[in-house]
C-alpha cells in the first residue's frame, strides 16, 4: 500500500474533502437541526457495526455511519430548546472558521510557530480584559475549558504566594488553603484536589452568594495559608453572582490572590444593563470565561486572563533542552501561561466571529437573552401551579411545578426528549426537586419556553 495515500493530494483526498465540506455546509445552514438523543451502547454497536478495520470503510461509508448513526446519537447542544446545564450557541462565522483552523495546520503554543494566530487571540484577550476593567497589559491564554482555566490560575496563585512569603522571610505553611463558596463550581474543588491543597468551603448566604464577611472570617482564621479566594460570577445552577465588590475590598486588608470563576456568567458584563452586577471584578488577579458558553464560540474554549501575565508565565513556563529556543526568547508564547504545552489556537473562531460581526452584535445578543430570562421568569411567577425558586440574576431560571416529585420531573423530561421537542432535565435545590431553563441561545424564543411550560400537566 502506498504510504503517502492518506496525505498526498489525489482524487481520493479531493472526494473526502468535498464530502466533508458538503456535510458541514448542510449542517451549518440547516434551518431545523434535530435535537437528537443518545442510544444504548448495544444499540450503537448493532447499528454501526465494526468501523475500524485493516482495509477501512472508505469515505462514503464512514461518513454515512457518522451522519446517520453516530451524529443522531449526540444531543445538539446548540439547539434553541436545549436548555439544560449551560448550552452552547456558536455563531455561523465561528463554526465555519473552526474548519479553517483545522485545515490550516496551525500550532498555537508559541509565537515562533504561530505568531499570526497568537496575535489574533491576544487581541480578543485584550478586549475581554478591558471589559473586565483589568489594566493595560493584562493577558493570558485560551485553554480547553473552565476546569483547566481554574486549575492554571490557581497554580499561578500558589506560586505567587510562595514567592511572596519567601521574599518576606516567612515560613511556608504546612498545608495551603483555597477559600471558595460551598456553592462554587466543582472544578475549583477538583483543582484543589489535583494541587493537594485544602479547600475552605465557606457557606453561602441565604441569597446563594458568597459574602465578604464570611470570606473575611476565613482569611482571619487561616492567615498566610490562604493562597487564593475564588469568587463566582454566575453559578451553574442558579446564575448567582457572588459579592465580588465586597470580597475584592478585602484586598485592602489581606494579601491574597482573587480569582474570578466566570466560566458561564462573566459574559454578562458585555450587556450594559448587567454591568453593575460585576463591580469588583476589575480588582481580581485572574479571571476565566468560557466563550463556548455565552460568547458564541464552538467547543472547547476558555479564556484565562491574568491581571499581570508575568505571574502566569513564572508559574507555568516549561523548561527542557528542546524548548530553549522558545524559553530564552521574550516572545509571547501562550503555552507559558497554563498547564498545557501543546495547544491548538482555539481562540481563533471567536476572533473571526468578533471581527466579522463586531462587538455591538455580541452586546445585543447577550442583552436579548437577559431580557428573555426576565420575561419568562415573570410568566412563571404569575402562572398558577408554578413557583419561581429565585429571581434570576443572569440567564438561568429555576422553578418548581407545584406538587411534583423527582419522578414527575424525570418522566416529563424524558417525554420532551423522546418527542424531540426540548432538552430540560430535572435539578434540585435544598433537597427539593425542580427544573431550570439555562438561556444563552439568541434563537430561543418566549414561545418556545411557554410551550415547554404548557407540557407540565
Amino acid at each position: 500500500m502506498d504510504p503517502m495515500r492518506m496525505h498526498a493530494s489525489t482524487p481520493e483526498q479531493a472526494a473526502i474533502v468535498d464530502s466533508v465540506l458538503d456535510y458541514s455546509r448542510r449542517r451549518m445552514l440547516a434551518k431545523d437541526v434535530p435535537l437528537d438523543k443518545p442510544l444504548a451502547p448495544a444499540e450503537l454497536r448493532r447499528l454501526a457495526g465494526r468501523t475500524i478495520t485493516d482495509e477501512g470503510l472508505g469515505n462514503n461509508r464512514a461518513l454515512a455511519v457518522f451522519e446517520h448513526i453516530l451524529a443522531p446519537a449526540c444531543l445538539t447542544a446548540s439547539h434553541p430548546r436545549y436548555l439544560s446545564f449551560i448550552p452552547t450557541a456558536p455563531t455561523t462565522a465561528a463554526i465555519a472558521f473552526d474548519l479553517v483552523v483545522s485545515a490550516s495546520g496551525l500550532y498555537g503554543g508559541s509565537w515562533l510557530e504561530g505568531a499570526g494566530a497568537v496575535h489574533a487571540e491576544n487581541e480578543v484577550l485584550s478586549f475581554l480584559a478591558g471589559e473586565f476593567g483589568f489594566p493595560q497589559g493584562a493577558g493570558g491564554v485560551f485553554v480547553q475549558g473552565g476546569t483547566i482555566g481554574n486549575l492554571s490560575a490557581l497554580v499561578a496563585a500558589r506560586d505567587a504566594a510562595k514567592r511572596r512569603l519567601s521574599e518576606a522571610g516567612k515560613a511556608l505553611p504546612s498545608r495551603w488553603k483555597l477559600v471558595c463558596s460551598a456553592e462554587a463550581h466543582s472544578s475549583n474543588k477538583s483543582a484543589a484536589k489535583v494541587m493537594d491543597v485544602d479547600t475552605i468551603a465557606v457557606p453561602a448566604g441565604a441569597d446563594g452568594k458568597l459574602h465578604a464577611d464570611a470570606v473575611r472570617a476565613a482569611l482571619e482564621e487561616h492567615g498566610d495559608a490562604v493562597f487564593a479566594v475564588v469568587a463566582t460570577t454566575g453559578s451553574t445552577n442558579f446564575g448567582i453572582i457572588d459579592d465580588i465588590k465586597g470580597i475584592a475590598a478585602l484586598k485592602d486588608d489581606f494579601d491574597f490572590w482573587l480569582h474570578i470563576d466566570g466560566a458561564y456568567g462573566l459574559t454578562g458584563i458585555l450587556a450594559p444593563e448587567a454591568r453593575h452586577q460585576f463591580s469588583g471584578v476589575e480588582r481580581a488577579d485572574s479571571a476565566i470565561v468560557d466563550p463556548h458558553k455565552w460568547l458564541f464560540a464552538p467547543y472547547d474554549c476558555c479564556a484565562l486572563i491574568y491581571r499581570d501575565p508575568e505571574t502566569g508565565r513564572r508559574a507555568h513556563t516549561q523548561h527542557a533542552e528542546y524548548l530553549d529556543t522558545l524559553t530564552e526568547s521574550d516572545d509571547y508564547s501562550p503555552s507559558d501561561y497554563s498547564i498545557q504545552l501543546t495547544r491548538r489556537p482555539r481562540g481563533l473562531p471567536l476572533w473571526y466571529s468578533l471581527a466579522t460581526y463586531g462587538v455591538q452584535a455580541y452586546r445585543d445578543a447577550v442583552s436579548s437573552t437577559l431580557q428573555l430570562t426576565q420575561r419568562i421568569a415573570e410568566e412563571i411567577r404569575h402562572r398558577p401551579g408554578f413557583t419561581l425558586v429565585r429571581d434570576p440574576q443572569l440567564s438561568v431560571v429555576v422553578f418548581e411545578r407545584d406538587g411534583w416529585e423527582r419522578e414527575d420531573y424525570a418522566r416529563w423530561s424524558d417525554g420532551l426528549l423522546d418527542e424531540q421537542f426540548a432538552f430540560v432535565v430535572p435539578s434540585s435545590h435544598g433537597g427539593r426537586p425542580n427544573t431550570r431553563f439555562a438561556i444563552v441561545n439568541p434563537l430561543t424564543t418566549f414561545e418556545d419556553l411557554v410551550q415547554i411550560l404548557d407540557t407540565m400537566k
